[in-house]
């Protein structure tokens, strides 16, 4: 087995020993990919993988509204309260620190792996959720300078 492939087992064992399901089914996924030859996937993963998250995070972010269970008046009334404004604030920056993480991404990969382990063992140890590598790629656009 190579490197590679032990290091996704580690991940998954980690994902595993901190009882999130994410982590480790993310791994094995990968894994599995890679042990049953099917690597010719991960160019493509890799160029549409991040998309795709994004647009099933939104779908799953949106569908309170989209179902009717957060009304029309509820998202009117955001715009009438301290802490419905400061939310809009700070998602309107999170959206711009992971634009500029998506930038720094494509223009640095030798960081993709710091941030990847960084967010992997954010998951696994701290009960995080994987959104962390685009919101830490900004961040660190923002102290490196570039993005």
């Amino acid at each position: 087995m190579d490197y590679v492939s032990l290091l996704l087992l580690g991940f998954a064992g980690l994902g595993i020993v901190s009882s999130n399901s994410t982590v480790t089914i993310a791994m094995l996924v990968l894994l599995l990919l890679k042990l049953l030859g099917l690597s010719q996937t991960f160019p493509w993963l890799e160029k549409y993988g991040l998309t795709a998250g994004i647009i099933i995070l939104l779908i799953g972010v949106m569908t309170p509204l989209a179902s009717g269970r957060i009304s029309l008046q509820t998202v009117g009334q955001a715009f009438l309260h301290w802490k419905s404004l400061s939310a809009i604030g700070i998602g309107m920056m999170v959206a711009y620190l992971g634009g500029r993480g998506t930038t720094l991404l494509g223009s640095q990969p030798t960081i993709v792996a710091g941030l990847l382990i960084g967010t992997v063992l954010g998951v696994a140890l701290f009960k995080g959720v994987p959104v962390g590598p685009l919101i830490a790629a900004g961040i660190l656009s923002l102290i490196i300078g570039r993005g």
